[in-house]
């Protein structure tokens, strides 16, 4: 399985901003995705994730009330749209997916990920 993310770009604050992730493969509708993020200088992030089949969602706290994760499966994509922007939201943003179906947000328990897209939110 191979991701693609894109979407990323300059915004300013208070902006908005909707990421995408393409995956080939088979199996996307099986995979639980997300996206993570990791600012300079700091570790990667979890933001937001998705449960296979869409009936579930999950959001830091950072972004909660801003962030929406969504997919299509026939389309094997996953989206986060990003409103109200701030400075802070500022990082590469990385899709990810997993066949396990766990509540882990340990970084090792994701077996696929994407290249990453970088979003500057200037102020």
């Amino acid at each position: 399985v191979q991701l693609q993310a894109c979407g990323g770009g300059l915004v300013q604050a208070g902006g908005s901003l909707r990421l995408s992730c393409a995956t080939s493969g088979r199996t996307f509708s099986s995979l639980d995705m997300a996206w993570f993020r990791q600012a300079p200088g700091k570790e990667r992030e979890f933001v937001g994730g998705i449960r296979w089949n869409g009936d579930s969602t999950r959001y830091a706290d950072s972004v909660k009330g801003r962030f929406t994760i969504s997919r299509d499966n026939a389309k094997k994509t996953v989206y986060l749209q990003m409103n109200s922007l701030k400075p802070e939201d500022t990082a590469v943003y990385y899709c990810a997916g997993r066949s396990s179906h766990i509540a882990s947000l340990w970084l090792g328990s994701w077996d696929y990920w994407g290249q990453g897209t970088l979003v500057t939110v200037s102020s």
